[in-house]
């Protein structure tokens, strides 16, 4: 079928994908979506659809923002683990510059922690290992006032 705007976006080997989008948004909406888009827009909304569609079967109420709401929560939560470790790990250092065991802090615009020794277990494993990790990142420390949903999803 030349003519047809779904043809080239939803492909006879995926027809769940289809059955998906034309369930949640119907084909007449999707139609007008996809006449309205620039044709290089087209697999995006089209991709943007599909993952819409399938997360609102998954989860009627809340679609991809209730997904997207649990991912914000564990980095909320690994962002406080990796800050207690790292804080763990700062009074673990020495304070002798002469330690073989050092902790450099904002190096490079990143924080760093390395370990120039084998850690003390005997197997090496760390020996000249650099751990990098970004705290610059502006993450809401309350989920209670980003919009989303409150409990477990």
């Amino acid at each position: 079928m030349p003519d047809c705007i779904f043809a080239p976006y939803f492909p006879p080997e995926e027809p769940q994908k289809f059955a998906n989008v034309h369930k949640i948004f119907g084909a007449s909406n999707v139609s007008k979506i996809l006449n309205e888009v620039q044709p290089y827009q087209r697999e995006d909304a089209v991709n943007s659809l599909a993952y819409e569609a399938e997360a609102r079967i998954k989860d009627p109420v809340y679609g991809c923002v209730g997904a997207i709401s649990v991912l914000q929560r564990q980095v909320l939560k690994l962002q406080k683990e990796l800050d207690a470790t790292n804080a763990d790990l700062m009074m673990m250092v020495p304070n002798s510059s002469s330690s073989s065991s050092s902790a450099h802090l904002h190096h490079g615009g990143r924080n760093k922690m390395s370990s120039d020794d084998d850690g003390g277990d005997g197997g090496g494993s760390s020996h000249g290992l650099s751990f990098y990790y970004s705290s610059s990142a502006n993450w809401n420390n309350d989920p209670s006032e980003n919009g989303f949903p409150r409990g477990d999803l």
